[in-house]
């Protein structure tokens, strides 16, 4: 019985430690900035995908909790070295919180289909989704309060047009990660 305790013990401060190594990883991507119109360009989004890539989903959806949950409390972990509630407010900041729907979705997936690579690529894409629309949503609430209306036509050319080729290079990278990577460290899966 001890030695169940002890394993069980051992995992729980293993996930622990890959959430907390994974959300860092997810903030130095966000540090990876080009400035771009109402939206930044930055390497989170690749970030989110490898983690969730490598971490499976209920681990890379805590990577990405840990990540916002950082942000929230002033941690400077956001783009453009941002951190605060501030930043999870203002127009952009509905795209950080669509990576929790984004990873609660990729869990979902994976989680009914498993972990095949078919299903990691859809898990991952519906989640961008979600995030794409999440985020938009949040961006054109938010503007209009601070900014005046925009349509929805606008707010996607500003917000999500110029991001989906990129971001789809992106989530291939981080699936070709996931692969490699999770071959040669088998604690990943």
């Amino acid at each position: 019985m001890q030695t169940q305790t002890t394993s069980g013990t051992r995992m729980k401060t293993i996930d622990m430690v890959y959430s907390a190594l994974f959300a860092v990883l997810i903030a130095v991507c966000a540090w990876i900035t080009v400035p771009m119109g109402h939206v930044p360009f930055t390497m989170q989004t690749f970030g989110v995908f490898c983690t969730l890539g490598m971490l499976g989903g209920k681990r890379g959806t805590l990577s990405v909790l840990v990540y916002i949950l950082l942000g929230a409390v002033g941690a400077p972990v956001f783009s453009g070295f941002g951190g605060g509630l501030g930043v999870l407010l203002n127009t952009t900041g509905g795209y950080i919180i669509g990576f929790l729907a984004a990873a609660l979705l990729y869990w979902l997936v994976t989680g009914l289909c498993g972990r095949k690579l078919w299903s990691m690529a859809l898990g991952m894409v519906l989640g961008l989704l979600a995030c794409y629309a999440f985020g938009t949503a949040w961006f054109m609430v938010v503007y209009a309060r601070t900014s005046g209306a925009v349509g929805l036509a606008t707010a996607l050319g500003w917000c999500v047009t110029p991001y989906i080729v990129p971001d789809l290079v992106k989530i291939a990278l981080a699936l070709f990660m996931a692969q490699v990577i999770g071959r040669r460290v088998r604690i990943f899966n």
